[in-house]
C-alpha cells in the first residue's frame, strides 16, 4: 500500500516557515491545560497510531484541543475518513495531518515516524494505538492471521519506539495502548490476541529501561471493554463481557484517552515501566 501525507488544518509548517505557537500567556506557567491535567503544550508534537477511530480517534482530539501538533495515522485513503478529520479539534497552537501507512509493513513504520519529523521538525508524544484483534478456535487460526496479529501489535510497536526515540528529545513520552486480556483472557480463541499484549508490556517494561537515562518514559495503558466499533456496548458479547466487571459498563474512549493524557503530562514524569488497567474492575 502506498503512503501518503495529508494537511488537516492549513498551519504554518516547519517545511518553510514555523508553526504556530502558544500566545506567551499560555506558555508561562502550567501551559495549556485540560480536565485539570497540566499538557505543557509548548511546540509539542504527538503521533497517534490508528487514531481514525475508536480510542485512537479520542486521543488524538484530546490533544489537539489543547494545542499540540497532532499527526493522525491510519490506513484509509483521506476522503473516508474526512469526516473523522474534521471531528478533530484545532486552533493556533497547533495543527493536524494525516499519514496514511499500513504498520503491518515495518518499512512503512519507519518511513511513517521519518514522515512526521519532516512535516512538524520534532516528535514529542508516540502513541502506539494501531492493533487487530483476531479471535478464533485455536484449531482454525491461520499462520497468516497469527504473523499479523504479531507484526501490527507487537512489531509495530517496536519499529516505531525505536524510530521515534531516535529523534525524540528528552523527557519524551512513549505511550501503548494494550489490553487488560494480556492479565485475563476469560474466554477461547483469544490466545494470540492476549499473546501479543502481554508481549507489548514486557517490551513496555524493557525500553523504559533502555531509554531512562533520557528521561523518556514508556508506559502500556491496558483498556477493559470500550465501547467502539471494534467491540459495542450493543453487541453480542457485550452483556456476557459486562458480568465479569466490577463497575456494569463498558468504557467510554474518552476516559482512556485521559489517562493517556495524564501519562503524557508533567505530572506523570516519574511513572515508567508500567502497565496501567483502566477496565472497569474486569480484572478484579
Amino acid at each position: 500500500m502506498g503512503t501518503r501525507t495529508t494537511l488537516h488544518k492549513l498551519s504554518k509548517s516547519r517545511s518553510g516557515t514555523e508553526p504556530a505557537t502558544p500566545s506567551a500567556k499560555d506558555r508561562a506557567g502550567k501551559g495549556l491545560q485540560q480536565g485539570g491535567v497540566d499538557l505543557n503544550t509548548g511546540n509539542r508534537v504527538a503521533l497517534v497510531t490508528g487514531s481514525t477511530s475508536g480510542i485512537g480517534l479520542a486521543i488524538a482530539k484530546k490533544f489537539a484541543a489543547v494545542g499540540y501538533g497532532v499527526a493522525v495515522n491510519g490506513i484509509e485513503p483521506e476522503a473516508e475518513i474526512a469526516d473523522a478529520l474534521a471531528a478533530i479539534p484545532t486552533n493556533e497552537a497547533g495543527c493536524v495531518r494525516y499519514f496514511r501507512a499500513d504498520l503491518a509493513d515495518a518499512a512503512q513504520g519507519y518511513e511513517l515516524v521519518g514522515r512526521v519529523i519532516e512535516a512538524f521538525g520534532r516528535l514529542d508524544v508516540l502513541v502506539n494505538n494501531a492493533g487487530i484483534a483476531v479471535i478464533a478456535p485455536l484449531e482454525q487460526f491461520s499462520l497468516a492471521d497469527f504473523d499479523r496479529s504479531v507484526a501490527v501489535n507487537v512489531r509495530a510497536v517496536f519499529v516505531a519506539a525505536q524510530e521515534a526515540s531516535r529523534h525524540m528529545p528528552d523527557g519524551g513520552r512513549i505511550i501503548t495502548i494494550g489490553s487488560v486480556n494480556a492479565d485475563r483472557m476469560p474466554f477461547a480463541g483469544g490466545s494470540v490476541y492476549a499473546m501479543t499484549k502481554a508481549a507489548v508490556a514486557g517490551l513496555t517494561r524493557g525500553l523504559a529501561r533502555d531509554l531512562g537515562p533520557r528521561g523518556i518514559t514508556v508506559n502500556t495503558v491496558q483498556p477493559g471493554p470500550v465501547d467502539t466499533d471494534m467491540n459495542p456496548a450493543t453487541g453480542p458479547f457485550a452483556e456476557s463481557l459486562k458480568s465479569l466487571m466490577a463497575l456494569n459498563r463498558y468504557g467510554r474512549s474518552e476516559e482512556i484517552a485521559g489517562l493517556v493524557a495524564y501519562l503524557a503530562s508533567p505530572e506523570a514524569g516519574f511513572v515508567t515501566g508500567a502497565s496501567l488497567t483502566i477496565d472497569g474492575g474486569f480484572a478484579t
